[in-house]
């Protein structure tokens, strides 16, 4: 059974028929258009099954699973938007999901850390953080702080906390907080957030699609 989480700037893929399944990733300009997978889940997913399953579901699929605790937060940001669900008692409480102020926020990181080079762990958490309400906006920012003469990387610092922050306050700010996504793995994003950050990296929804067909402890 393929599964795939089909996302802006990748797409995710785990194949539970196979002898010892693991996820993997494929840029999602090579996703070829006849490709079909048995269920799938993100904003391209509709394309590519018959299966489709709402990202807010495997995204508590996967918390569900993953965590395992009565209360929790989980907050998945992607390359195109944000979302977040959390629980109390065991049961859902809120939920959202925001393409606006989450506007390519993962993409904007992403293209910023290859444009200058920059090493996101061997960067410090700023003291201060712009004004910011997306990631594509946020881009002048960068600009008009660098043509003051503030260093590049330091300016692109600046913005990541501030996305960081804004992520934060969307999903309600916990003190503690399980990250999703691709994000989990640039360290200055994830220590930028307030309080305790627990990153259960970039497979969490496809680990939902799993638990939607029954099929949770195929893989590791």
């Amino acid at each position: 059974m393929l599964l795939a989480d089909f996302g802006t700037t990748y797409a995710k893929f785990i194949d539970l028929a196979a002898p010892e399944p693991h996820p993997y990733l494929e840029a999602a300009k090579k996703i070829k258009a006849d490709l079909r997978v048995d269920m799938a889940t993100g904003h391209n997913a509709k394309r590519y099954t018959t299966k489709y399953v709402n990202e807010l579901t495997a995204l508590a699929r996967g918390g569900e699973y993953l965590i395992n605790e009565p209360d929790f937060t989980l907050l998945d940001c992607g390359s195109r938007d944000i979302k977040f669900i959390r629980y109390e008692k065991g049961k859902m409480a809120d939920m959202g999901w925001n393409a606006e102020c989450g506007a390519s926020m993962g993409f904007t990181i992403e293209l910023l850390g290859r444009y200058y080079n920059i090493d996101f762990t061997k960067l410090e958490v700023p003291q201060t953080s712009f004004s910011v309400t997306c990631g594509v906006l946020g881009i002048s920012q960068i600009f008009d702080e660098i043509t003051t003469g503030c260093d590049e990387t330091q300016a692109v610092a600046r913005f990541v906390k501030s996305i960081a922050l804004n992520a934060h306050r969307f999903a309600g700010e916990p003190d503690r907080l399980y990250l999703s996504g691709g994000l989990c793995a640039n360290p200055l994003f994830v220590r930028s957030f307030p309080g305790t950050v627990i990153p259960l990296g970039r497979f969490v929804l496809l680990r939902g699609l799993s638990v939607v067909a029954g099929m949770e402890a195929s893989w590791p």
